[in-house]
Formats: C-alpha cells, structure tokens, sequence
C-alpha cells in the first residue's frame, strides 16, 4: 500500500509563495521607512520639520510592520507561515520605537 501526499500538502507550497509576497512587500515597505528614520539627521534643537520627519517615518514603520504582524496571525496564513516571517518587520518596528523614544 503506497500513500501520496494529499492534496493539501501539495498546495501549501504554493499558498505560501502567493502569502509571501504582500509579506515580503510590508517588511520592504517597513525597512525603508525605517532607513529614512535612521538617516534623517537634525541640524538642531530647532528643526522641527526633521523632527517630523522622524516621527512620520517611525510611526509609518511601525504602521507596516503592524499591518505584517496582522496579516501573519490570520489562521489561514499562521497554517503555512512560520512565525519567524514576522521576525525582520517585528525587528524594524523596535528599531523604529527606539528611534522615536530617543527624541527623534
């Protein structure tokens, strides 16, 4: 008696190409705006618009990297992803806290 794979191990490869994508797409979107956060430099206490430049990019990183987190504990995504997909946005979004708890 030979066993194939069901047909529901066969689809899970591709489930979980088609899941990778927006993923990938919000963990992109995250690193980017966590770059612009790390790269923006005040020229001093008063630059206020380097300030908000900040801020808007931190919480746009979090926002992201949020969104990611949401997507992945669906249960139908949780069954094909691993947890450690979210790793890298969970990673960027404490960057991005530290980085606006600094004061910007």
């Amino acid at each position: 008696m030979t066993t194939s794979p069901s047909r529901v191990d066969d689809d899970r490869g591709c489930l979980r190409l088609v899941l990778a994508v927006p993923l990938v797409l919000l963990t992109l979107i995250a690193a980017y705006f966590c770059w612009i956060a790390l790269a923006i430099q005040p020229s001093g206490p008063w630059d206020d618009d380097a300030y908000a430049g900040i801020v808007l990019s931190c919480v746009l990183t979090i926002g992201a990297a949020g969104a990611a987190t949401v997507l992945w504990a669906l249960p139908p995504v949780r069954r094909v992803m691993r947890w450690w997909w979210t790793g890298p946005a969970l990673l960027l979004a404490v960057i991005a806290a530290v980085r606006w708890g600094m004061g910007g």
